[in-house]
């Protein structure tokens, strides 16, 4: 049976930026999600906060000193196989690098796994912002680390003046054109910016410990605060970000969706959800995965009674909601080629598009349909698992290279 990959997010920056705190924090403010998590440096994790704030979930600790230099990518396949295999039912793994980490390393063995269980979720680099003009002097591959990163976090902005914060947002914006940059003070980001909360449904009745009595009550009071003093750190998204919601009964055609994917818009954070292609194929609907630079799909087969639609959402900073809705719509199939009196047969090839960002079946334990596209001349078609970026180019696909 087929199921849904997890979403690996890596979270990088240098010694006492924060990425701990913002762990922590994103353990506390789950919500329900199921986060696994891969420690670099043991100690430097409060196990009591995390048995409080993650309940449920899972840790795998790897205090052998940097993780990108401790491991090849078999040791961090066996790793994250420990927290990816179907009866842990995590919703997502972060991986909390050394602060000496080169975030690209750790990119490319998670891209290089052979684990068909798990995605890349996108690279998180934390900035301290009181300690930032310091460290670029002392680590000049801060500016590369941005460049890459599909999110910056420019943690502890509440220790510099209001200008400083605003010339050091500038400063990261030319340094990572197009990614999204927030301010957060201990570490506080909004957790929809890295992963999903579930739809679980809840115990009708329900017996709460005194712990979960407690947190409930704390992340109220946060949330109130944070809405009150405008950090926008509650349980909605923060308020330089914006969530679009897209929904079609018709069909995308595959063509049209694809090209606007390859060349989405900067801002533009993250794009989830389902796909209906319809007559491109009609057995299974496509859950679409983008984040950053990166973008997968992965075909699903339809429920009995579910119901054929696309849904999607879009998160992003600056972005135009209406623009993003309209070319969503312009993407919609024609309807010349649906069935009725002036049907149109699909487009043969059509699918090719979105074939080149699903995983090789042949390395994975899934269903091996997808790579069959019937055409007039089958024998000369292009293997769309070799139709490597997503602009047409000779290179194999590698989100490093496309910022």
């Amino acid at each position: 049976m087929t199921t849904r990959a997890i979403p690996v997010v890596v979270l990088a920056g240098f010694l006492g930026s924060g990425k701990t705190t913002l762990l922590n924090h994103l353990l506390r403010s789950s919500g329900g999600t199921r986060i696994g998590a891969v420690v670099n440096d043991f100690g430097s994790i409060e196990i009591d906060a995390m048995t409080v704030a993650g309940q449920a979930d899972a840790m795998v600790s790897l205090g052998d000193g940097c993780l990108c230099c401790a491991v090849d990518t078999s040791d961090l396949d066996e790793v994250l196989e420990t927290l990816a295999r179907p009866s842990a039912r995590m919703d997502v793994i972060v991986v909390e690098a050394s602060g000496l980490a080169e975030p690209e390393t750790l990119i490319r063995m998670i891209l290089g796994s052979g684990n068909p269980h798990i995605v890349y979720g996108g690279l998180v680099e934390v900035v301290d912002a009181a300690e930032f003009t310091r460290t670029r002097a002392r680590h000049p591959e801060l500016d590369r680390h941005a460049g890459i990163a599909d999110l910056v976090v420019l943690n502890k902005a509440d220790r510099v003046a209001e200008g400083d914060a605003a010339g050091l947002l500038a400063t990261l914006s030319r340094l990572a054109p197009g990614t999204p940059v927030v301010t957060a003070a201990y570490g506080r980001v909004d957790p929809e910016l890295l992963f999903d909360r579930p739809r679980r449904e809840r115990p009708a009745v329900e017996q709460l410990s005194f712990d979960q009595l407690v947190r409930d009550e704390h992340e109220a009071r946060e949330a109130e605060r944070a809405c009150a003093d405008g950090d926008g750190h509650g349980g909605h998204l923060h308020a330089a970000y914006e969530s679009v919601e897209f929904t079609s009964d018709e069909p995308m055609d595959p063509r049209r969706l694809t090209a606007f994917l390859d060349a989405r818009p900067d801002g533009l954070y993250r794009i989830k959800g389902f796909v209906d292609f319809g007559p491109g194929d009609p057995e299974r609907k496509y859950a679409v995965h983008a984040v950053g630079g990166f973008l997968r799909f992965q075909p699903l087969p339809w429920g009995r009674t579910e119901p054929r639609r696309t849904q999607l959402v879009l998160i992003g900073a600056g972005v135009d909601a209406d623009s993003l809705r309209d070319a969503l719509a312009a993407a919609r199939s024609d309807p010349r080629r649906e069935p009725g009196p002036e049907r149109r047969d699909p487009d043969p090839y059509g699918m090719w598009g979105v074939l080149r960002y699903v995983d090789d079946p042949a390395e994975r334990d899934e269903d091996p349909q997808i790579d069959e596209v019937e055409g007039p001349e089958e024998a000369e078609a292009p293997d769309p698992y070799e139709t490597a970026g997503p602009y047409g180019t000779e290179e194999p696909y590698d989100p490093l290279l496309t910022r």
